[in-house]
């Protein structure tokens, strides 16, 4: 059997990592009431690095309390998100995987009682108005990104993903859809990537140059009037000036229609994996840091393809590793059947319902095996 250049070593942002497979961003809902770690958090987090991932990438950690997405998000917006924090990374490190912590903060989609977000709008999410951003909230949403990335390096993490895709805040000042300022933070791409460049500049000043700050930036929103493709090459370019070090390509935003959001239901034939390979290799081509690619991704093969044909370096997935946490390390111990996902997105249910994320087709298919008697 040949072996695979997406399972080799590879060195991402200066991180020396076993494969080039990541696992994306997931909203776990393992987090306790106040956004703090748990034991069914670190144990999901070292099943992945058990199960032979790369990098390991958190679900969104809200940096302030203003920008909570949800019930049982992981927080870290203060210093009592140390201890937990710290514990995480330590077990993942024992598992011998690296891991990065992301920052986010959902702004005009989030659960606070006045949601903020770059322009007034009402969120088709949940209904909820949501009020334009002054200069000193874009300031003080700025220092709070800061802040958390010092907290992520003080607990141990590999580096912080900020996240700036899926119709979250500073998705949400990249996209003309929702950003209809007249400001300094609104027009241009230059302006609306102005917020997310001060926050990956402030991280860098803060922290140093050589800690690992990576993003998830959308390729396209798939809204009326949102980012493009165009302006997303522009914001990654602008981006990697100001000290980025590399990229996660993604896609969509939590309120787009006809199948084109982030998770899409179905599985799409080997030779068509990678939601948005096309732009990544754009992408790949305007920039010299790392791109990732996540989106659609389920056999070995296409993973090694998009890697080797020069669509991105390394390759993330989400719900392929909420059905199988050792997908990676079946691959490398040969059984090279694509993963068991299959898109369905049943997944998610749970976590709506203010329970943890667990792939409830195949929680269904073991509940109906047939019990084993001597």
């Amino acid at each position: 059997m040949d072996p695979l250049h997406v399972l080799a070593p590879a060195t991402l942002a200066g991180l020396p990592l076993r494969n080039r497979m990541v696992r994306s961003a997931t909203y776990e809902g393992m987090a306790d009431d106040d956004g703090l770690v748990t034991d069914a958090l670190v144990q999901a987090m070292c099943d992945l690095a058990a199960g032979g991932v790369g990098l390991i990438i958190t679900g969104h950690a809200y940096v302030a309390a203003a920008g909570r997405a949800g019930a049982h998000q992981l927080a870290v917006d203060r210093d009592a998100c140390l201890p937990g924090l710290r514990r995480l990374a330590a077990a993942v490190h024992e598992h011998g995987g690296r891991i990065v912590l992301q920052l986010a903060h959902a702004g005009g989609m989030g659960v606070a009682e006045e949601p903020l977000g770059p322009s007034a709008f009402v969120s088709p999410r949940n209904s909820k108005p949501c009020r334009a951003m002054s200069p000193e909230e874009i300031r003080a949403t700025a220092a709070a990104f800061i802040a958390a990335a010092g907290r992520a390096k003080a607990a141990g993490f590999d580096g912080v993903e900020v996240h700036a895709a899926h119709g979250y805040l500073l998705s949400q000042f990249l996209s003309p859809h929702f950003n209809h300022r007249t400001d300094d933070y609104g027009g241009d791409i230059g302006n609306r990537a102005r917020l997310a460049g001060e926050i990956i500049a402030g991280i860098k000043a803060s922290n140093g140059r050589e800690y690992p700050v990576l993003a998830k930036i959308n390729s396209q929103d798939f809204l009326p009037g949102g980012l493009d493709e165009e302006d997303h090459l522009a914001a990654c370019r602008l981006l990697e000036q100001l000290g980025l070090d590399a990229v996660e390509v993604s896609g969509g935003a939590l309120t787009s229609t006809d199948n084109r959001g982030p998770s899409r239901h179905g599985r799409l034939p080997p030779e068509e994996e990678g939601y948005f390979r096309a732009t990544a290799a754009k992408l790949r081509q305007t920039v010299k840091m790392p791109v990732i690619l996540v989106g659609g991704i389920r056999s070995p093969a296409a993973a090694e393809r998009l890697v080797r044909d020069g669509a991105a370096d390394f390759v993330a997935m989400s719900r392929p590793l909420i059905c199988e946490p050792a997908l990676v390390r079946r691959w490398q111990e040969g059984d090279r059947a694509a993963a068991e996902c299959t898109s369905c997105n049943l997944c998610f249910r749970p976590v709506m319902e203010r329970t943890q994320v667990y792939c409830l087709r195949k929680a269904k298919q073991q509940q109906r095996r047939p019990k084993h008697t001597p």
